[in-house]
């Protein structure tokens, strides 16, 4: 029977996917886990969807690379695979035999003589998350009394699993991507990788090496937002790089990357852009012409034609237009102009 304090537990801890802080989250989650089923120590780890390994994002007695290290070994053993298979989370306690171990039972196995019970531990309970379909984390429960987890207590942590796999997943604050057309691409980028969004295609722009040059000096820049126009073969998507400043730790070390088809802006050509660009670092018109090799006066008549298209009064005004709605078609050296970072103190 379900007690008043663990169904207002189960309840905090569904209401804490809709914090931003993450991190904050999935720590209150495990005190909210404690307060609902006896343990002596807990982790919760996260599937990093680029290298498969297991990252703690919240602990109570389990320093993350204790944890960490733990769960390398465990998903290697057969029991794992047990754990992810099962409806219910695995308890030591009502230990379920694994035929493809032989039918060994988990405590009389490897990992428990040399990992579980010289920690001082004679129970756990281990649930697999999952979210959107997607396995994308680990809860581990640990307890020093042995028969502390019986069939109860795995159907209570079963139902605290969803929620728990929202909190683990680092898609699922990856920043507002709801509000963007059907046809807009997204992706997480992290130094080892691209991580795909659910219900999102792919951002194309990513199979350009010049581009996926430019998200890493993004990167590397520290600057929050940076929006630009980039073509894709002949066709162009208006691209926004954001900073990822919430979520999990895979998270936080990810830049999204955005993009919505278009067609280039006030009819402007490609090389128009590419001088509307170079006037908004504040180039005159003689660096434009040697930067695009081009003559002084091809780059005069670039610049009559995209003020007349802008219907801008002057330069600093289709500079100011530039800068206000993302007119831009950077590369890697314009990023100190045009990176919008956190207002100085």
């Amino acid at each position: 029977m379900i007690s008043h304090q663990q169904l207002a537990a189960a309840t905090r801890i569904g209401m804490l996917t809709r914090e931003r802080d993450t991190a904050s989250a999935c720590a209150q989650a495990l005190r909210e886990l404690a307060h609902a089923l006896p343990l002596d120590a807990a982790t919760l780890l996260a599937i990093d969807p680029i290298t498969g390994t297991h990252v703690q994002l919240a602990g109570i007695d389990y320093p993350a690379g204790t944890s960490e290290s733990l769960a390398a070994e465990f998903t290697s053993t057969p029991w794992y695979a047990n754990v992810v298979r099962q409806s219910l989370p695995q308890s030591i306690t009502e230990d379920v035999e694994d035929m493809t171990s032989g039918g060994q039972r988990f405590r009389n196995g490897w990992f428990y003589a040399e990992r579980v019970r010289p920690a001082g531990f004679r129970d756990a309970l281990t649930g697999a998350l999952r979210h959107q379909g997607r396995l994308v984390g680990l809860v581990n429960l640990s307890a020093a009394g042995p028969g502390t987890y019986d069939t109860e207590a795995r159907r209570l942590l079963a139902s605290m699993l969803p929620a728990l796999g929202a909190l683990a997943d680092p898609t699922s604050h990856s920043g507002d991507i709801h509000d963007l057309p059907a046809a807009a691409g997204a992706n997480l980028v992290t130094a080892d990788g691209a991580i795909d969004l659910p219900g999102r295609g792919p951002a194309r722009v990513l199979t350009d090496p010049a581009f996926r040059r430019l998200v890493a000096e993004f990167t590397a820049s520290g600057g929050l937002r940076l929006r630009a126009l980039w073509p894709v073969g002949r066709d162009w998507h208006r691209v926004v790089l954001r900073r990822c400043t919430s979520g999990s730790p895979i998270a936080r070390q990810s830049v999204l990357v955005t993009e919505t088809p278009t067609e280039l802006p006030y009819g402007l050509s490609p090389r128009e852009l590419e001088v509307l660009t170079r006037a908004a670092r504040g180039q005159t018109n003689q660096a434009i012409a040697q930067a695009l090799f081009l003559s002084p006066r091809t780059v005069h008549s670039h610049v009559e034609h995209l003020l007349r298209k802008t219907g801008s009064a002057s330069r600093a005004e289709a500079t100011a237009l530039a800068l206000r709605d993302g007119l831009l078609r950077p590369t890697t050296e314009d990023l100190e102009h045009f990176v919008e970072r956190l207002p100085a103190a």
